[in-house]
């Protein structure tokens, strides 16, 4: 497992969790989904070009 992606796992994690908090889970899973992407191309994209 590489550690781009758990990153990813951990935003869904949470936002699972935030999720049920308001009684709203997929939502919750969706957005940290798109943040952990977000966060994993912020940190990993490649140099160059």
């Amino acid at each position: 497992m590489k550690q781009g992606d758990i990153i990813i796992y951990a935003c869904v994690i949470i936002g699972a969790g935030i999720g049920l908090m308001f009684d709203r889970a997929f939502p919750g899973v969706l957005v940290g989904l798109g943040l952990g992407y977000l966060i994993k191309f912020s940190l990993y994209k490649e140099k160059g070009n």
